[in-house]
């Protein structure tokens, strides 16, 4: 196996895969609330082809997968796909995003075909605003399945919540509380400036900062030292607490110094960076030739092309054009 490194010496092993670009939920950050044009269903990978991909991509020196969508669990098959995926040879770390609609009643078999991690999207504790965040989603729902994925043995389960200033920033201390007699990682991100929904974005920012600042109104936060590489959340825990509270700053202090990560799209573009429009279409090579080489010349030109740094927060820069669904987060 032979390392990935780009034209700035970072070791790239993370590979993000989006493998439906639907989704059961209208989160408005996301997506537009009427929804985004489906991409037409020969053009998505199948199965075979993203664990083709992801084959190459493991020999080449990814080690870490990411299942993510659009809502990953509305694609039929998704059980016995993530159990092909455990089965590759090299691959150490396999997890799964998901909205947690639908996770109560595939935590089980998923956990059993070889997925033990999962992060689940969760923007508000309220019922009402959690149905206006997410376009009419089930909040009862979420907490269920994330109540069965601890009960079949999934750790750990991280809680992501986009912070957004004027609609959930009142809530940071009651998602913070959770981590106290519970083992999830609760984690904080910031909104990000991308697609249709840009400019609404950065009307309702608020920084990582701002979010500790006021949980540390409630109770100190101490800070979690992890040896091994930079990751993108910044680690702590309140004394005696079962579990953890992170922060993701991709705007206010990015980690583009250290980025690992590719992005495969469900149907089929091989992205280096979420924030740039540059990508990689993987798509010609894996359906007009059964030689792998092919798709190793596309990684590594993908990579050599990885950009040093985004430039949100720059004056007038260029942002990405996709939706988030469209990109696989």
């Amino acid at each position: 196996m032979k390392d990935l490194v780009d034209s700035f010496n970072r070791k790239i092993n993370y590979l993000r895969v989006s493998i439906t670009d639907r989704c059961n939920l209208r989160c408005v950050y996301c997506m537009p609330i009427d929804g985004i044009p489906k991409v037409n269903q020969k053009d998505i990978l199948s199965y075979e082809e993203i664990l083709r991909i992801v084959e190459v991509a493991v020999k080449n020196g990814i080690t870490k997968i990411r299942i993510t969508g659009g809502e990953p669990l509305v694609r039929k098959g998704v059980i016995d796909f993530v159990r092909s995926l455990s089965r590759i040879h090299g691959v150490k770390d396999l997890s799964l995003t998901t909205n947690g609609i639908l996770l109560r009643g595939f935590a089980s078999d998923l956990f059993q075909a070889g997925l033990h991690r999962v992060n689940v999207s969760m923007d508000s504790l309220n019922h009402v605003k959690f149905q206006k965040i997410t376009g009419g989603g089930n909040l009862e729902k979420v907490c269920e399945g994330i109540e069965e994925a601890l009960r079949v043995g999934f750790s750990p389960i991280k809680i992501n919540t986009v912070i957004i200033h004027g609609f959930n920033d009142d809530e940071v201390i009651d998602f913070a509380r959770l981590s106290i007699n519970n083992p999830y990682h609760i984690r904080f991100i910031e909104l990000m400036p991308i697609g249709s929904n840009s400019k609404w974005s950065e009307e309702r920012y608020i920084s990582s900062q701002e979010a500790k600042d006021k949980i540390e109104s409630f109770r100190k936060l101490h800070p979690i030292h992890k040896k091994g590489e930079r990751a993108a959340a910044r680690m702590f825990r309140f004394k005696g607490a079962m579990g953890e509270i992170g922060f993701i700053s991709p705007m206010s202090a990015h980690f583009c110094s250290s980025c690992n990560r590719l992005r495969l799209t469900a149907n089929g573009k091989l992205r280096t960076c979420l924030f740039s429009n540059e990508e990689v279409d993987l798509k010609p090579s894996l359906r007009e030739s059964y030689d792998n080489s092919g798709l190793e010349r596309l990684i590594d030109l993908a990579i050599s092309n990885k950009p040093e740094k985004h430039h949100l927060g720059e004056k007038n820069p260029k942002k990405c054009s996709r939706n988030m669904s469209d990109i696989g987060g």
